[in-house]
């Protein structure tokens, strides 16, 4: 369950990251009209002193993430995030409200926000597919809105990024 847990926190803030790449199109990015559209992959980083106990958590717990982003999987490296998960409601599904900033690295300045309210359940092997809500932005990306779909991606998680301004 916990590592259900570490791997939904790291898909939020990887969508944080993504949006941060709005300002100008990274090489990988399709700009068109309607907006930007690219593709990251997040590898979360494994925390020191970790709750290892394999109890279930309980409403108020918090959880911690932060992961490196990729422009390809094992590829160069093009920013990091950062998410806190907190428990707000247990049982079957219980709920976790996931909010994350993104930074990515080259290009224009700034930083990217998201947030979500996820679904899990013990009994999931690794969580579904689900979007992210990007909710803000600093520097060159204070007027990106959009969202981002997390997928799981065998060691990475799969962030594609949804802009426009």
């Amino acid at each position: 369950m916990i590592r259900g847990f570490r791997r939904i926190g790291t898909l939020g803030v990887c969508a944080v990251a993504a949006a941060a790449f709005g300002a100008v199109a990274p090489a990988y990015a399709v700009d068109s009209s309607d907006g930007l559209e690219f593709t990251v992959y997040a590898k979360e980083v494994p925390a020191r002193g970790a709750d290892q106990s394999g109890q279930a958590p309980g409403v108020g717990d918090s959880f911690t993430f932060a992961s490196d982003l990729f422009r390809t999987k094992g590829g160069d490296a093009v920013g990091r995030d950062g998410i806190v998960c907190t428990v707000v409601r247990t049982g079957s599904p219980g709920d976790m409200l996931c909010v994350g900033t993104i930074v990515l690295n080259g290009g224009p300045g700034g930083q990217l926000t998201g947030q979500n309210l996820l679904a899990v359940s013990a009994s999931d092997e690794a969580p579904a597919a689900f979007d992210i809500a990007v909710t803000g932005g600093t520097g060159d990306f204070k007027d990106v809105r959009g969202w981002i779909r997390s997928t799981p991606d065998g060691d990475y998680e799969r962030l594609d990024f949804h802009l426009s301004r």
